[in-house]
């Protein structure tokens, strides 16, 4: 009888290879190798993430996070050279699957809650075998790209339901920091539920700052599930200055 041979690239990686993966990389959080941290089969994970009560943090099933996943990357025509930022990326509901997709170290997250990323770090990386992409996760709320390095620009750039807790300021402030490193015409910008940061302006003076910064609105996209009943709105824009 024959073996059974696993499809290329679905091949799980072995307990050896997530072990070296933790000792290689510090368990992404960049821990220094002291005595107790290379106990690696003693690595810190809180209960409560132990029994995955982050995935009910949405209000809509954790596997929606694939639905959103195939629509973003489907609509900006990425491909595994693709860099991508996600603005405030939580427990990594959907940003687990752009990390699996895309070439390492080219997912780049800014999150502020210090449990979401908690889970993201110390159990949906490592339990989805996927601290080897070497996806950079920062911890803050000001907006502030820089960190993330330079010499690069991204090909798509997503914020779900992540500007609608921001003062309108700070989101206007975002945007001005963000034009620069999206990829000109190309490049897209997607904003989920509404962009009520730019309607509240009034009349067209939303257009002509968008305009100002170098940005232009594309449409906005009604996105379905194929789980459950729900749907999504999402506003398209994209980089049109060089």
């Amino acid at each position: 009888m024959q073996d059974n041979v696993l499809r290329k690239g679905i091949n799980p990686r072995t307990r050896a290879q997530q072990l070296q993966d933790l000792i290689q990389y510090k368990g992404i959080s960049h821990y220094e190798q002291e005595e107790e941290a290379k106990n690696h089969t003693a690595f810190p994970c809180p209960g409560e993430l132990l029994v995955e009560q982050h995935h009910s943090n949405y209000g809509e099933p954790w596997a929606g996070g694939r639905d959103v996943f195939e629509f973003l990357a489907e609509s900006s025509h990425l491909i595994p050279e693709s860099r991508v930022l996600e603005i405030g990326c939580g427990t990594l509901r959907v940003g687990l699957h752009f990390i699996r997709y895309l070439n390492p170290e080219h997912f780049h997250c800014l999150e502020r809650d210090e449990l979401s990323l908690m889970a993201a770090f110390r159990y949906e990386l490592p339990a989805q075998g996927l601290l080897y992409k070497r996806p950079l996760i920062l911890k803050g709320e000001d907006m502030e790209f820089v960190r993330f390095g330079s010499g690069f620009m991204y090909d798509l750039v997503y914020a779900s339901a992540v500007f609608l807790h921001m003062p309108d300021k700070l989101v206007w402030i975002g945007l001005e920091r963000l034009v620069g490193r999206l990829k000109p015409l190309d490049g897209r910008l997607f904003v989920s539920h509404n962009v009520k940061f730019c309607s509240r302006l009034g009349g067209d003076e939303c257009s002509k700052r968008l305009k100002s910064l170098g940005l232009e609105y594309m449409g906005k996209h009604t996105h379905d599930s194929l789980l459950f009943n729900h749907y999504e709105i999402w506003f398209e824009f994209r980089r049109f200055t060089m």
